[in-house]
């Protein structure tokens, strides 16, 4: 099995790794970093990622602070393989328009010895569901293919959210992201656990807002056989994993050994990153062999009597209402926009079928290709009220996306 895919049952337990103050000590390297917003609008919370081994350090970096001047302000630090080694050290900055800021990182080999109380801009759980109904905080989860635990998994899989928006992924077969819509901005998941009571409710909590069914929902990752999307299967095994449940970003993973697809077995990670002061989705897919004629889709549920637009480059989205869940006397319709938006060097056919709106996807001769999903629900006090608002967004949101900081190391 390859070992981009294993997962020691033995590191089930270990503790996230999260930035905090350095102490002085003999390994230790600092760093400064330009970030440079040559873009003609502000970036508002925009994710700085710097990734370890491109810093050529002679050390294990077992904890890092981020400076702006003579402030410090919150970051953390992932292991995103779990070999308990960190990878990616990610703040989040405001730049406006045209100009640049300076920071300062510290990384050192020595743990912190005092714990840092960032503020919480995200907030992640996977839970299993006991013989007795609790739910009991797990990091991961293996099964064979064959077999099935949707339902003993507590909403279904790992769920996330920032401050504007939730999210859970299903884990079984279809992998399907479905969206939670809030009234107010704030985190309700630990409290509502993404089913909230009538009480809550009439506190103002937000609810599940769409029914995805068999569908790609938000932005799930599928396979293509040329007249439909289709979901992750067969596979040997199948993995759901929490990476990083803040404060800046939240990280999930689905993993699968074996994939039967095209006349291949693939082995496959699809990461799902949600970082603080963001309504969008950033979805990432590892494979552990370059691929070659491969087709994949993704894309949004086609809800039923829905307004469509797509710019036939990668960006496809849509606005309907319909009832989020099959109890249609307690629970009344949702309106809710949906969009994802593909790179377009992966943008292969924009397709459909009875059920979604799609783009194929490609990526001849890599290992790995990415793509983005986003949601709002009417309800918000926050969010977009008609279509055309939703549609103008989504393409600003994708003129973004194609206007990343420029990220220097000095």
């Amino acid at each position: 099995m390859k070992t981009i895919l294993m997962y020691a049952l033995a590191f089930a337990l270990s503790t996230p790794l999260v930035a905090s103050s350095c102490v002085q000590a003999e390994n230790e390297k600092t760093i400064k970093v330009e970030v440079c917003n040559d873009w003609t609008k502000p970036k508002t919370d925009e994710p700085v990622v710097i990734k370890l081994q491109d810093l050529n350090l002679n050390f294990q970096v077992k904890s890092a602070t981020v400076w702006e001047g003579n402030n410090e302000i919150p970051s953390q630090l992932d292991d995103l393989n779990n070999d308990l080694k960190a990878d990616e050290v990610v703040f989040l900055t405001d730049v406006a328009a045209g100009s640049k800021k300076e920071f300062k990182i510290v990384l050192s080999a020595t743990k912190s010895t005092v714990k840092k109380e960032y503020p919480t801009r995200v907030y992640a759980e996977l839970l299993v569901s006991d013989k007795r109904g609790k739910h009991v905080p797990v990091q991961a989860v293996t099964i064979p293919g064959t077999s099935n635990i949707y339902n003993q998994m507590h909403h279904h899989g790992p769920a996330m959210e920032s401050e504007l928006v939730a999210y859970r992924v299903y884990f079984d077969q279809k992998q399907t992201i479905d969206p939670y819509g809030k009234f107010n901005k704030g985190f309700e998941i630990q409290e509502s656990q993404f089913y909230p009571t009538d009480e809550q409710l009439a506190r103002g909590f937000g609810d599940d807002v769409l029914l995805v069914g068999g569908s790609a929902g938000l932005g799930a990752f599928k396979g293509w056989n040329g007249e439909k999307a289709t979901h992750i299967e067969p596979v040997l095994n199948r993995t759901s994993r929490m990476i990083a449940y803040g404060p800046i970003r939240a990280i999930a993973e689905s993993a699968v050994t074996e994939w039967n697809y095209q006349n291949d077995e693939l082995n496959m990670i699809n990461r799902y990153i949600l970082y603080g002061g963001h309504r969008d989705l950033r979805i990432e897919t590892y494979f552990d062999q370059p691929l070659k004629d491969k087709v994949f889709a993704t894309g949004v549920i086609n809800i039923v009597n829905s307004e469509h637009s797509s710019d036939g480059e990668g960006l496809v989205g849509c606005w309907g209402t319909h009832w989020p869940v099959n109890d249609t006397i307690k629970y009344a319709k949702e309106t809710v926009g949906l969009a994802t938006y593909i790179p377009k060097k992966y943008v292969g056919e924009e397709v459909k079928d009875k059920v979604n709106y799609l783009y194929t996807m490609k990526a001849d001769g890599e290992q790995s290709l990415y793509h983005y999903t986003n949601f709002t629900s009417m309800k918000e006090t926050f969010g977009y009220k008609t279509p055309e608002a939703w549609f103008a967004y989504i393409r600003e949101w994708k003129e973004e996306l194609e206007h990343p900081v420029r990220v220097t190391i000095k």
